[in-house]
């Protein structure tokens, strides 16, 4: 077994790998960019060393400082993680050129499935079905659309190398497909520096459903069983689960020797994920599956299938990648229970889900109802620099509905301040009647958007407790002086104090009497409400009005309160008095940057007429692509922005004006 390794990644995933390293005993070393110096995998890490600036391109994608920081430290092997260089094939043959151990696969089968088309055709082959498409060399745009033409559509254009949903794009109407078909080259191009694509049948009810593999270096290899990854949004994973719900033990079967096969077909070692796509049009059938792509690491999901078979899946890699033979067989290999995995990103779902940055001013994770892997804490930046997920959640329990129902518990406990985030996307999720049936295919949440992102109204008790918090009428008594308790109250007569409070874009004075010992009368919108603190610690309150009992929490951060209470985080604005009264620029007047990004596409030009939602800009942020379009019709006046340019959160792109008779068409 190793003494030493280096961890050639950041965030939850270093940490993962540290805690089961610590375990068995090896040394751990981090890297680190300047943006990470202060992060929590650096805190966890026997040694850092710093390699670069924050852009990925010059700290965690260098081989030669990555190589480097091995020879300083004496790590014998590097792990991966996941992304980055996990599946990067020169990376793996630098090492070895160094005599450094990569805790993963060779490099040759690395390559055989980094491309999606190459590795299609090796299934083919190994006779592993396979989606019906067009996974050729020609990439000529009039060629792939008559292409897709003769598979039908709809259809999905994905990007040759790399995943994670990025580089794909479904397309309905043969007009939109040249359209889809340079977005989605443009995005592989910069997420993997390969533009060229595939043709796949879009499947109208598909299921995602893969099946984790591990091999070793004595040509040994084994599956471990199925996970159901079907939640998702723009081809990403929400909500992944094992066992896969209403799977048949025929079809459980069929599958797994399916990936054994195809990890076979290539001599496969270490960590690996055979992902499917079954047509569930008339339910999982065993011949309704086809392979998609493998994955050659270890998985963002994988704990749920470490919390189904009590298999540590890094304790594997680090046992095969030192050499030893696979620990089980697989006949010695079962699972039992459920377990599901929901990821906590810095996202706005109500907003097109668009990545978040900020300050994690307050974080509560829920680490006493489940198992949670973060590789952040409070205080901690999300910065536009990496992916924005703030903590994996993972439950079992012994029944799907047990499972289900400890995930939403969960969810329900995690607090998050200073950031927005999917928490209440999530747990809307897990409420969704037909997710709780089990009926799950990857259109579930395009299908019912409007309802999982919903934001329900503010309650009048968040509205109450944000304003005795922001009077400072909550904070605990200190001592034993009895008048200590009396907060706000005066001798004479009942004390009036006014709260302004800013919510969901209207200004609110609440007038707020104190009658002693922790009472208070709140003037609210829908009349007077008598409140009594039972207990105040560290911003949690226990509360009661009008004979009704409750707990909830209230945090403060640079952008007000965020007031949790049944299960929802409510942000409150807390308005500066001092200042003048300013409205911002009317949305309908200015196209604005909804977070930090480049301009990749700028169709917009000074005097042309456009109309409502009509496409202007398209943004790249952390390798995804975002399309602005006009908040109305108008003309658009000025532009304040070039292709190419890096902008803030906030910055102005655009303004319009008024449309005039003799306006420039």
């Amino acid at each position: 077994m190793f003494k030493k390794i280096l961890i050639a990644n950041r965030g939850e995933i270093a940490c993962r790998v540290m805690a089961t390293a610590r375990k068995l005993g090896i040394k751990t070393v981090a890297v680190y960019s300047d943006a990470d110096a202060g992060a929590k995998h650096v805190a966890m890490a026997d040694e850092a060393y710093r390699i670069g600036p924050a852009p990925v391109s010059e700290s965690y994608l260098k081989t030669d400082a990555i190589i480097d920081v091995c020879r300083k430290s004496g790590a014998e092997a590097v792990h991966p993680g996941y992304g980055f260089l996990s599946e990067n094939p020169d990376f793996v043959d630098a090492l070895d050129k160094a005599g450094i151990t990569f805790i993963g696969p060779s490099s040759r089968s690395i390559g055989a499935m980094g491309l999606k088309d190459a590795a299609k055709a090796l299934m083919v082959e190994a006779g592993v079905p396979v989606v019906p498409g067009y996974h050729g060399d020609n990439q000529d745009p009039d060629f792939l659309k008559s292409e897709a033409e003769q598979i039908g559509y709809p259809v999905l254009i994905k990007a040759r190398a790399g995943g994670g949903g990025k580089g794909m794009r479904r397309v309905d109407d043969p007009k939109d497909f040249l359209d889809a078909l340079k977005g989605a080259q443009r995005e592989g191009e910069a997420s993997f520096g390969d533009g060229r694509v595939l043709i796949e049948k879009y499947l109208t009810k598909p299921r995602h459903i893969e099946i984790q593999v591990f091999g070793d270096n004595h040509g040994n290899a084994v599956h471990l069983f199925e996970r159901d990854c079907s939640l998702q949004r723009r081809h990403q994973k929400v909500i992944e689960e094992a066992p896969a719900p209403g799977m048949p033990e025929e079809m459980r079967r069929a599958m797994g020797e399916a990936a054994v096969k195809a990890a076979k077909a290539i001599d496969y070692s270490g960590a690996g994920t055979i992902e499917f796509i079954a047509d569930v049009s008339d339910g999982l059938r065993s011949d309704r599956f086809y392979f998609m792509e493998m994955n050659t690491r270890l998985q963002v999901e994988h704990p749920v299938t470490e919390m189904i078979t009590g298999e540590d899946l890094v304790e594997w890699q680090l046992r095969v990648a030192s050499g030893e033979p696979l620990p089980k067989s697989q006949d010695e290999l079962s699972f039992g229970g459920w377990a599901f995995e929901a990821r906590l990103y810095a996202e706005d779902a109500p907003k097109g889900f668009l990545p978040a940055i900020g300050t994690l001013d307050h974080l509560v994770l829920p680490e006493d109802s489940a198992r949670v892997d973060s590789g952040v804490r409070a205080g901690d930046e999300i910065t536009p620099y990496y992916d924005p997920m703030i903590a994996k959640v993972i439950v079992h329990g012994p029944t799907r509905d047990a499972a289900l129902g400890k995930l939403l518990a969960s969810l329900e406990a995690t607090e998050v301040a200073g950031c927005v985030t999917n928490a209440a996307f999530l747990a809307a999720l897990c409420r969704h009647e037909g997710f709780a049936r089990g009926d799950v295919d990857t259109g579930l949440i395009d299908r019912d958007l409007n309802s999982l992102i919903r934001e329900p109204e503010v309650p009048e008790d968040a509205v109450a407790l944000a304003a005795l918090t922001a009077l400072g009428l909550t904070r605990p008594a200190e001592g034993h002086d009895p008048f200590a308790t009396l907060a706000g109250w005066r001798i004479w007569s009942a004390s009036r104090q006014y709260a302004l409070l800013e919510i969901a874009g209207e200004r609110l004075d609440v007038e707020v009497h104190a009658r002693g010992h922790r009472r208070f009368a709140v003037h609210l919108p829908g009349g007077i409400r008598q409140y009594t603190l039972i207990k105040v610690t560290d911003g949690a309150y226990t509360y009661e009005c009008e004979g009704h009992r409750a707990r909830a929490a209230v945090a403060s951060s640079k952008k007000g309160l965020t007031v949790f209470l049944n299960g929802h985080a409510f942000p409150i604005i807390l308005p500066d008095t001092l200042s003048a009264d300013e409205e911002a620029a009317s949305a309908g007047d200015q196209l604005v940057a909804p977070m930090p990004g480049l301009v990749k596409v700028l169709t917009a030009r000074a005097g042309n007429k456009v109309t409502k939602d009509q496409p202007l800009v398209i943004l790249e942020a952390m390798k995804m692509e975002h399309t602005l379009k006009a908040p109305r019709d108008g003309v658009i006046g000025e532009v304040l922005v070039s292709e190419g340019e890096q902008v803030t959160d906030g910055t102005v792109l655009l303004a319009l004006g008024e449309e005039e008779s003799d306006a420039v068409a």
